[in-house]
């Protein structure tokens, strides 16, 4: 009888438990979950036919402009596309490629967001549309920045570590980001999990006011939290006076966390989706609170399917910094001497980032050119609102948030429960 494998202990569990007796710490590393999950491929749109009539693709207008924080805020923003950019620190990446997402949004018409450590100045100044981040760990939190910004996103939460703090190892701890983040060189940093000042909605509800205050309430307020009881967590949002939340699921990337938290803490986005716009719809804000949604967002199908589920807007980060060029075929040498290989490439902690994106290491960082990186994400951006207007077109949609539950059948029965859509070629909805 030929060898067997167990399927409980294959060969990734015992690695990995032979690394920890070797080592004696945790694994960490960067990006998103890496198991498989259900996601946005479990869904198929149906396409007009008989009993719907399609839009011409080269005549026929099909909108996609978005306005995001209309609720309270005397300036929303105004994008000319449903998808954002995720907030990604400088100091997790290079100010080439915090430069480079700036540069990328504006040409494409849409936001970018500065992360945890501060804004820097090529940021703002490439970017059109700039949301400020403001986290518990208050690292380069500064109110006249705050002021610069277009809109503030208060962070509790991401998709790859709901309920975890943030981590910036020494190594990537440089002059500059030292000096930012008002912390020693070289040191490892460990963000708060929650904020210092508030411990619940009603002092969550204080300290939006406070920050309208500090704006004259011209800032739309955004609310991150990752994908865990979207339906509850929501409806606190609401009731703290959030003008837009953005909910983030586990395939959502890191710059650096512990790998168990990626891969065991959370919920996919497709089965966070429904139960948030749920909770809208209870509070009758829906459409008036604006979602804005994330994690493993990769194409216009992905996009056309997280608005027809009922979001407003998607942000992208992993897909971003791809477009950027991350994880580059044309690094493969240096990739296989850091002991990986292209595609694959994710101890971003580490600060050795061959494509110049995650690191802080002059050298390496210089390889990228924030212009030509810029236009890369740019044309990325492009390309997903152009498949997404497809799509809609196909629909007989006019505008990429008429897109609705209606035009989605799934196509497995977990994927069918969670955004209670029906089984493709059925009318059963599980559970219902």
């Amino acid at each position: 009888m030929p060898p067997r494998r167990s399927a409980t202990f294959d060969e990734h569990a015992i690695a990995e438990i032979r690394r920890a007796a070797a080592t004696g710490i945790y694994d960490i590393r960067g990006g998103g979950t890496k198991r498989k999950v259900p996601h946005f491929d479990d869904l198929l749109f149906l396409g007009a036919s008989m009993s719907r009539y399609p839009l011409e693709g080269y005549r026929e207008r099909c909108d996609t402009r978005v306005i995001l924080g209309t609720r309270f805020a005397k300036k929303p923003v105004e994008l000319a596309i449903p998808v954002t950019i995720a907030g990604m620190s400088f100091g997790a990446l290079s100010a080439q490629a915090k430069e480079a997402l700036g540069r990328g949004a504006s040409l494409a018409g849409t936001s970018t967001t500065t992360g945890d450590g501060g804004m820097t100045p090529e940021e703002r100044s490439q970017s059109k549309t700039l949301i400020y981040q403001y986290l518990p760990s208050r690292y380069g939190m500064n109110p006249d920045d705050l002021r610069k910004a277009d809109a503030i996103e208060i962070v509790v939460g991401q998709g790859a570590k709901p309920g975890g703090g943030g981590m910036l190892l020494g190594q990537k701890i440089s002059d500059r980001v030292a000096k930012m983040r008002s912390l020693p060189k070289g040191i490892d940093q460990r963000s708060a999990c929650r904020h210092p000042d508030w411990t619940g909605a009603d002092d969550l509800e204080i300290k939006i006011l406070e920050l309208r205050e500090l704006t004259g309430w011209e800032k739309p307020i955004y609310l991150k939290m990752g994908a865990s009881r979207p339906y509850y967590d929501v409806a606190l949002a609401v009731k703290a006076g959030a003008d837009v939340v953005v909910l983030d699921g586990m395939q959502g990337g890191t710059a650096a966390t512990q790998d168990v938290f990626i891969e065991h803490v959370g919920i996919p986005i497709l089965s966070a989706i429904r139960s948030a716009v749920r909770s809208l719809q209870d509070l009758g804000m829906h459409r008036k609170v604006q979602l804005i949604v994330s994690g493993g967002i990769r194409s216009g199908a992905d996009v056309a399917k997280a608005l027809a589920l009922g979001a407003d807007a998607v942000a992208i980060g992993t897909a971003a910094l791809i477009a950027l060029g991350d994880n580059d075929p044309r690094y493969e040498d240096d990739y296989r001497a850091l002991g990986t290989t292209a595609g694959c490439y994710d101890d971003w902690h580490e600060g050795k980032d061959p494509a110049g994106i995650t690191t802080q290491d002059p050298a390496l960082s210089g390889r990228l050119d924030p212009v030509l990186a810029g236009r890369r994400l740019a044309n990325y951006l492009r390309v997903v609102t152009l498949e997404a207007q497809t799509i809609a077109r196909a629909c007989g949609k006019s505008r990429l948030h008429n897109l609705e539950p209606e035009d989605l059948v799934a196509l497995t029965v977990e994927a069918a429960a969670m955004t209670r859509i029906p089984l493709a070629g059925t009318d059963w909805i599980p559970g219902l």
